[in-house]
């Protein structure tokens, strides 16, 4: 498990990329590990033993720019932020802070929900599954998976359930799914290492779920392929072949370093990529409320790292999301300034935003819908001390608005992963507000 983690954590680096749950990442950690590691455990030692100011972030990874960086944002509470004085009516702060929020991710009209087409439906280990398939105004279609409970009648609950990024842009709902007895083996090491061998939207539709897994933007279907881009941007690759392992795992490094480019191309267009994430992501909201078989009263989202950013953003945009769950993915603007950037794909940042609210409160603006959060102790992507400070900020938001009890954050020990005891606390805390 640590060196997958390790060697994930190192294409990140090199490319601008990377959101968990892969074995992709920076490429020069091999010879900065044990400076990274000394300068984990120092931070550490300074949030643990209450130090602050340059005695915390003495050691950081823009050197003497990082306090003056860090202390643009540490003069004053963020200007949004429902921590300052002046707010004392969560619905008044919520309409403005989502307002600025659409502002600043740039988010795109991609119109109204698509037409829905069910390419296959078929039933595999006490499970109703669809194949489903829309097209957006943009990219090729969009593959999904739906899993039901088979014979299940009635309206149930509803989940959309986020698959990760890892470091990986081939694959997408099969991260997380299981469709048959056969698996490809780099899925199958995939859930071995991040899910601890489980696909965990079978489980949860299972438990009487309908769950809506679908390809983000660009991952699988939506993927870049090499036909779609210049001759001289891809490196001798082509599109044949490609289940052949050798293949997806040197078009995932070619993703990685191709992350920066989609980046400021999006930047250069007007919006951001959290904000088509959440765009798109609605939409597959829409798709899952509008089935007779939903309660559109009872849906909730969830998901690992890449699925826990955006879950943030769509939960704390739509309050058609009654629960959330956000796993292996929460932490402080500051602790990307000082100490994380390197491990995080360029899909996290929203320019202007650090100033208006703090990255937990994007989340905290769902309050006070049920919200949890999932950390693993061990986590390499985050520092303790910044996870520590994301807990007390969403603790304090949901406390101020009345909300307390309907917000839980819980550590794990471990590195990042979103294995078995997590889930089971997840699907419980679903269990005890959607049912």
């Amino acid at each position: 498990m640590k060196k997958n983690r390790r060697s994930f954590i190192q294409l990140a680096g090199a490319a601008g990329l990377s959101l968990a749950g892969g074995k992709y990442f920076n490429l020069h950690e091999d010879m900065t590990n044990k400076k990274t590691g000394m300068r984990d455990n120092l931070l550490h030692k300074a949030y643990d033993s209450g130090l602050s100011g340059t005695e915390e972030t003495a050691v950081n990874l823009i050197g003497p720019y990082g306090p003056w960086a860090a202390g643009l944002l540490e003069k004053d509470l963020p200007s949004l932020s429902f921590r300052r004085n002046e707010f004392t009516n969560s619905e008044s702060w919520k309409k403005e802070a989502k307002n600025r929020l659409a502002e600043r991710l740039g988010f795109p009209d991609i119109g109204l929900a698509p037409p829905v087409r069910k390419t296959r439906e078929y039933s595999y280990d006490g499970l109703h599954i669809e194949e489903l398939e829309w097209q957006l105004p943009y990219g090729r279609p969009t593959s999904a998976l739906l899993l039901k409970p088979a014979g299940a009648s009635g309206k149930l609950p509803g989940i959309i359930a986020f698959h990760d990024h890892g470091g990986n842009k081939y694959f997408g709902t099969r991260k997380i799914t299981r469709t048959s007895e056969k698996q490809h083996p780099l899925i199958r090491a995939h859930q071995e290492q991040y899910y601890e061998g489980r696909a965990w939207a079978n489980e949860l539709a299972r438990k009487g779920y309908v769950v809506l897994v679908a390809d983000a933007f660009p991952f699988a279907s939506r993927r870049v392929m090499m036909q779609d881009v210049p001759p001289h941007q891809r490196q001798g690759l082509d599109d044949n072949n490609p289940e052949n392992s050798g293949n997806i795992e040197a078009y995932n490094r070619w993703a990685a370093q191709h992350e920066h480019v989609m980046a400021k191309s999006l930047f250069s267009a007007g919006t951001t990529w959290p904000g088509v994430f959440l765009a798109e992501d609605l939409k597959a909201l829409d798709i899952l409320c509008s089935r007779d078989d939903v309660d559109s009263s009872r849906i909730g989202c969830g998901g690992l790292s890449g699925g826990g950013m955006r879950t943030v953003f769509a939960g704390g945009f739509d309050e058609r999301i009654r629960c959330a769950v956000c796993v292996g993915f929460m932490t402080t603007w500051k602790d990307f300034i000082l100490n994380k950037s390197f491990t995080h794909t360029w899909m996290t940042y929203v320019p202007i935003l650090p100033k208006e609210l703090d990255f937990p409160e994007i989340l905290g603006l769902r309050v006070p819908l049920p919200t949890l959060v999932l950390n693993d102790s061990e986590d390499g992507l985050y520092t303790i001390g910044e996870m520590r400070k994301a807990d007390s900020i969403l603790r304090e938001i949901f406390e101020k608005a009345g909300a307390a009890s309907n917000y839980h954050c819980s550590f794990h020990p471990g590195p990042h992963k979103f294995d078995i005891a997590m889930q089971n606390e997840a699907f419980d805390w679903f269990d005890k507000w959607l049912k």
